[in-house]
């Protein structure tokens, strides 16, 4: 081809490529001139090299609070994004979304302005690493109806309730990172049939894992977690992609922040009466962490402050979590982080504020032959339940 006709072509590209740029910068002019922001906010603009953004996640996170404080809000059509009522500290502000990376953190403070770059996803795989763990999870192969009653499990149903909805799956969330891959210090095997046998023996929760493997049956089972991450390993991706937040989905505003300790975990949490939404408004919010610890998370979120109360049993002699059954965990080696008597589940908040949560307290309950009352319990509990033990909501 001759160069009379390169040159001409050439011409034509930039000419296309500098109205597509003119047009992207108009469109994000537009969209800036319509963001208004108070003293305790952070807005602006999203773009990429795509263009304005919409639906996706805007992060800004500090720890210049007495604990780790975050909040997180979706663009809208047009790439804006205001992230409201902040505490007037420094924050780390970045962009997540399906189809893009992560983007680097900028350091700002609210009453300002900032418009921030997305980056696009350099990789199909590299876009999945922000999938929900869900769609990873659904590439774990189950039995065909047809083949059902394998071992004790009647039916495919069955089978699904224990590897999702009442068993593996009640505990942990499948499919992230740490789960859908094996890791290096679990040690060396043979087979991934033989890791996946040593990592449900991982942790003192070993009794439960094994339990509910056991409910299946465990060879093929085994087999069907080996398969996946397999898979995973040699590059396999989820079939669908999620879809970005729409419609009303991008009205929401979630406030995260830092509580209980970092080898606890939570069990259920409350804020208020759930006969009556308006009590406690603004006040504590309290946490129950179950086989992790007897301290008893409480936050304050107007002064975003995490603090714990130790919860005590009567009998000293209450059987511990730190005695469970394990092997040494990839991430904890052989210590037992575990070392809860109190086992805390289920708070509650009545109609004066006051937390009252489920929990063991002593080895065995001892023989009732004492009054009890209406509902046929020991009277003793009702002025338990009027004053709990170790926590109160009262301010």
């Amino acid at each position: 081809m001759s160069k009379t006709l390169l040159y001409p072509f050439g011409l034509i590209t930039a000419v296309v490529i500098l109205v597509a740029s003119a047009t992207g910068r108009q469109a994000q002019k537009g969209a800036e001139e319509k963001i208004s922001i108070g003293n305790d906010d952070i807005g602006g603009v999203v773009t990429s090299t795509k263009g304005l953004e919409a639906g996706v996640w805007v992060i800004a996170e500090t720890t210049d609070l007495p604990t780790k404080f975050a909040k997180i809000v979706v663009t809208d059509d047009q790439g804006r994004y205001l992230i409201p009522d902040l505490p007037k500290v420094g924050y780390n502000v970045w962009v997540r979304g399906y189809g893009l990376i992560d983007s680097p953190k900028i350091r700002t403070s609210p009453g300002k302005v900032l418009n921030l770059r997305a980056v696009t996803a350099p990789s199909p795989a590299a876009a999945a690493e922000y999938y929900p763990a869900i769609y990873w999870y659904s590439m774990l192969e189950v039995p065909d109806k047809s083949e059902f009653p394998i071992a004790a499990v009647k039916s495919q149903a069955q089978w699904l309730d224990v590897v999702k909805t009442n068993g593996c799956y009640t505990c942990h969330q499948l499919g992230n990172k740490a789960t859908r891959t094996i890791p290096k210090d679990l040690g060396s095997f043979d087979s991934s049939v033989d890791a996946w046998q040593r990592r449900i023996q991982s942790g003192q929760a070993m009794i439960q894992m094994t339990n509910n493997l056991g409910r299946l049956d465990p060879p093929r089972a085994l087999k069907l977690f080996a398969d996946w991450t397999d898979r995973i390993a040699a590059g396999e991706l989820p079939a669908s992609q999620p879809s970005r937040p729409q419609g009303v989905e991008r009205n929401v505003v979630i406030t995260l922040w830092d509580w209980a300790g970092p080898k606890d975990y939570l069990h259920d949490e409350v804020s208020t009466d759930k006969r009556n939404p308006r009590v406690n408004a603004n006040g504590q919010i309290y946490g129950a962490t179950e086989e992790s610890t007897d301290l008893f998370p409480v936050l304050d979120p107007v002064k975003h402050k995490a603090t714990q109360v130790k919860m005590l049993v009567r009998d000293p002699k209450t059987p511990s979590s730190k005695q469970n059954a394990m092997l040494p965990s990839p991430y904890w080696g052989p210590e037992p982080i575990w070392d809860s008597q109190s086992s805390m589940h289920n708070p509650m908040l009545d109609e004066k504020g006051r937390v009252v949560t489920g929990l063991l307290e002593r080895l065995a309950v001892e023989p009732a032959d004492h009054a009890v009352d209406e509902c046929g319990r020991p009277a003793e509990w009702r002025d338990r339940l009027a004053q709990p033990q170790g926590v109160r909501g009262d301010r």
